[in-house]
């Protein structure tokens, strides 16, 4: 009776380490996937702001939330499914799939820099707050819609880089994700969006250093905005570009990840102790600078058939 019981607790040891390495490589897993898909997140982060812009401080927290629990649904309830039933029968598709919503990266930073440069640029919106309930519903459709592209990216980014894994390791992998990069995206985002109010709040009923501090944090915030938006137009066109890189190169055409991998060599042994950074940035800008290529052409076709943008 001992000889079983010792047994059978040498078999749920073993089925508790077992499950503890599961969780370690889902864990791992879903780490690898969401540094893979950074440069989408951050663009994520940089984009989602703007559409609370207008809104009164009562409503903003209400639409953030709107947009992450549409953004959630997008991610669980259609790309998840959708992206393991292609890496399981269609894998060869990740690819192409991956560098269509590349290109459409490409597009919408390329036509954000249109709209700051082109005639169209000293054009003024009413405040959306100022529109009712209907104005606030289309923007939130509109947000949800943007980030259903931007969380197809993350996901199908994700999943590359985890295809090796088996099926349901492969879908935990993105369960999290899914999850985690929701919760920090709208967290920050909520954290952007009310950083003003919390500023005005320190300055009414703080004194000295904090009173400062609280007009600091206001006078900051448009210059905050302001960066972010720079940074999300950046990162659409670097995120896009590099993906085209790469998959070009996995369909065959190696000649330009060829050209940026021998461009990045010769800069990495140039710049000595430096050179891991110097790399980095090569690659960047050449993939920034592809995005910007594809994403103006896709731009100027879609204005010479009077396209406009899908959201």
């Amino acid at each position: 009776m001992s000889a079983g019981l010792a047994a059978l607790l040498d078999d749920v040891a073993a089925l508790a380490r077992m499950a503890a390495a599961s969780v370690d490589d889902v864990a791992a897993g879903a780490s690898r996937a969401s540094v893979k898909a950074a440069g989408v997140i951050v663009d994520d982060t940089a984009v989602t702001p703007r559409y609370v812009e207008g809104f009164r401080p009562d409503r903003e927290l209400p639409v953030i939330r709107r947009i992450a629990v549409g953004s959630l649904r997008n991610k669980l309830l259609f790309i998840l499914p959708a992206a393991l039933v292609l890496s399981e029968l269609l894998p060869r598709l990740l690819t192409p799939l991956l560098m269509v919503g590349g290109a459409y990266l490409c597009y919408e930073g390329a036509e954000k820099i249109w709209e700051a440069i082109g005639p169209q640029h000293d054009r003024t919106e009413a405040p959306a707050g100022a529109e009712g309930p209907e104005r606030e519903d289309e923007l939130v459709a509109g947000a949800i819609r943007t980030d259903f592209i931007l969380s197809a990216e993350i996901m199908v980014i994700s999943l590359d880089e985890v295809t090796d894994e088996p099926l349901l390791s492969r879908a935990l992998i993105l369960v999290v994700v899914a999850l985690a990069i929701t919760a920090v995206v709208y967290g920050a985002v909520a954290l952007i969006v009310k950083m003003d109010d919390v500023g005005v709040r320190i300055a009414r009923t703080g004194d000295g250093a904090a009173a400062s501090l609280g007009r600091g944090l206001v006078a900051a915030m448009p210059i905050v905005m302001s960066v972010l938006s720079t940074v999300g137009i950046a990162a659409m066109l670097w995120v896009g570009g590099h993906i085209l890189l790469v998959g070009l190169d996995d369909l065959g055409v190696s000649a330009p990840y060829d050209a940026v991998h021998h461009l990045e060599e010769d800069v990495h042994d140039a710049l000595g102790a430096v050179g891991g950074i110097g790399a980095w940035l090569t690659n960047t800008a050449a993939s920034a600078a592809l995005g910007l290529l594809v994403g103006a052409a896709v731009v100027a076709a879609a204005h010479r058939r009077g396209g406009k943008r899908p959201h």
